[in-house]
């Protein structure tokens, strides 16, 4: 089976609503390759190793949450750019990248794919009306648990050790998180009455805010947060469309 790109890109365009988003890099088809897609490989970021296991496995496009052509980037093509972009053009294969689209949609997006996977139960949201809906989301826990042994959750589901800034509540049940750098959300959360607040990354100033406002405070990785939705949205791409998909994970400690 296969399907036009033209197609393809059209459909994930309307189902992630790709134009609600004044984002940082374009989404939605950043390189055009070959016009039938029989193949797709998914993961977080648009490197080149990924590229690299793209070509291998003879996929047509690569799907990712970042992809290239950041704002404020410099846009010559030259050194780790180049390479990148010369192995993707002459292997002919497109590049498609969703990021604010494809943590926001709320069936395949990072957030609640990653509530699932943390046995969340989605309450609500705490942006609801701002340029933020969609991203910042508050549930509770299936139980109670203390801050520690919410890291040990964290880090069984997650297979990775998160960073924890413990606050001033003996048991947490009420939490809220968006994946990736989110840090600079964490007093919105705490204005809200959460008793934790996880995300993928840390600053600095986070620690202060975290002890001043006795949140709980999880930075449980950029990579490992955001690895949920792109699995989803191929997961999706494969039942719609009944082509070939894969999920490849180029390991991240970030």
């Amino acid at each position: 089976m296969s399907i036009p790109l033209s197609e393809l890109t059209a459909y994930l365009d309307r189902l992630l609503d790709a134009g609600r988003f004044d984002d940082y890099a374009p989404n939605g088809l950043q390189v055009e390759g070959r016009a039938e897609v029989r193949r797709i490989v998914g993961g977080v970021s648009a490197s080149h190793a990924l590229i690299e296991q793209a070509i291998t496995w003879g996929a047509d496009v690569v799907i990712v949450h970042h992809g290239w052509f950041w704002r404020g980037e410099d846009p010559r093509v030259r050194g780790i750019r180049r390479q990148r972009m010369k192995a993707l053009l002459c292997a002919d294969l497109s590049l498609l990248a969703y990021h604010l689209p494809l943590d926001a949609h709320p069936e395949l997006g990072n957030n609640v794919q990653l509530a699932r996977v943390l046995d969340i139960d989605i309450t609500g949201e705490l942006a609801a009306g701002r340029k933020e809906s969609g991203l910042l989301l508050r549930g509770r826990l299936s139980a109670d648990m203390s801050g520690q042994e919410l890291a040990h959750h964290l880090a069984r589901r997650l297979a990775r050790d998160p960073l924890h800034v413990a606050g001033d509540r003996a048991e947490v049940r009420e939490v809220a998180w968006c994946t990736g750098a989110a840090q600079d959300y964490l007093e919105l959360a705490a204005a809200a009455g959460v008793h934790a607040f996880i995300t993928g990354e840390v600053s600095e100033r986070t620690t202060h805010i975290a002890r001043e406002t006795g949140v709980h405070f999880y930075a449980a990785g950029h990579h490992a947060t955001e690895r949920y939705g792109v699995r989803a949205l191929l997961e999706h791409i494969k039942e719609k469309f009944a082509i070939e998909t894969r999920f490849i994970d180029i390991d991240n400690p970030v």
